[in-house]
């Protein structure tokens, strides 16, 4: 085992410095790009799934922004820790208010990670803030939903969702990696990592070095050992078995990633759903699959409210060993 590997989060080593260093987001990258080179912008308001370059984004286009004196302009907060209007009344309400350290803009960025956890309370007075002090501070504000932000700050930001990347886009950044590691990693690999982190870069480049701290060499088997998300050709074995009618046997396989591979019952679910619609219809039809997504829907929802991850999705099982294949 190389002991490099752990030295420094692989993912704070090699994010991007640069807007034009970050791959994918091929349609919000460009209009950030003019922003830096023009030394203007709006505020910000960035929308997306986790691990798609919201953060990166952000401290991407304060450094093309400022340079090497971009951290005296720049300040991160994230608003799943200080959520409440306390923080804004203070933290944001100083830094806001204060002078510009100077430099190549005439303002500063204020960076509020996970707003959509500020509570409504915080987001009125924050919306005031933002109005006040426009001149002297811009603010990036992101979120994983949109639609939790109050309407009257996304309408005084320039919204850009960010989209999910894709299967080249992110192989591409972990080559990278792996090349700049000197590791080894078969495509068997690649695939497993690329299935297992759902197109989440942030959590494909940790899976990447866990599996590198048990091998220089890394295959799908390296993989299968480090991820607790499902990989597919297990997921697709319980579903087949439950749709064979062999509740026992895919009772024993739920068992075993719940088990052995500390997987979660919303990582199963999410696994499901992202395999059935892919089975064949000779094993099941497509209409059982659209009541199947309906009732994984239902699973989620209870999952969600605290059910038992073991019982709910026993329940899936004996759903799909009831259901009976097209034709039979």
């Amino acid at each position: 085992m190389a002991a490099s590997t752990t030295d420094v989060v692989w993912v704070e080593k090699y994010r991007p410095h640069s807007l034009r260093d970050m791959v994918g987001q091929e349609g919000i990258v460009p209009f950030l790009t003019a922003y830096a080179e023009k030394k203007s912008l709006p505020h910000l308001l960035f929308a997306g799934s986790p691990g798609t370059g919201k953060t990166t984004a952000a401290l991407a286009l304060a450094r093309d922004l400022y340079g090497e004196s971009w951290r005296q302009s720049f300040l991160e907060l994230n608003a799943s820790d200080e959520r409440g209007i306390e923080t804004v009344r203070t933290t944001i309400k100083n830094y806001a208010r204060s002078a510009s350290m100077g430099g190549a803009a005439s303002f500063k960025l204020l960076f509020l990670d996970e707003a959509d956890n500020l509570t409504q309370e915080a987001q009125a007075s924050l919306r005031r803030l933002m109005e006040r002090h426009s001149a002297a501070c811009r603010f990036i504000l992101s979120c994983n939903y949109s639609s939790r932000i109050i309407e009257p700050i996304q309408s005084r930001c320039a919204v850009f969702r960010f989209r999910s990347l894709g299967p080249q886009d992110m192989q591409r950044r972990l080559e990278t990696i792996v090349a700049a590691e000197d590791k080894k990693v078969d495509a068997g690999a690649y695939a497993a990592i690329l299935a297992a982190s759902d197109g989440d870069l942030r959590r494909a480049i940790n899976l990447l070095q866990l599996a590198a701290t048990y091998a220089e060499h890394i295959t799908e088997a390296t993989i299968a050992e480090c991820a607790t998300v499902p990989l597919r050709s297990e997921v697709e074995g319980m579903l087949l078995s439950a749709l064979r009618g062999d509740f026992p046997g895919a009772r024993t396989r739920l068992l075993a990633l719940i088990a052995d591979r500390g997987a979660s019952g919303e990582d199963i679910i999410r696994s499901i759903h992202s395999y059935l619609p892919s089975l064949p219809d000779a094993t099941i039809s497509p209409l059982d699959k659209i009541r199947l997504v309906e009732y994984l829907a239902e699973i989620d929802f209870r999952l969600a409210q605290g059910a038992s991850d073991r019982l709910q999705l026993e329940a899936v099982l004996a759903k799909l060993a009831l259901t009976r294949p097209s034709g039979a």
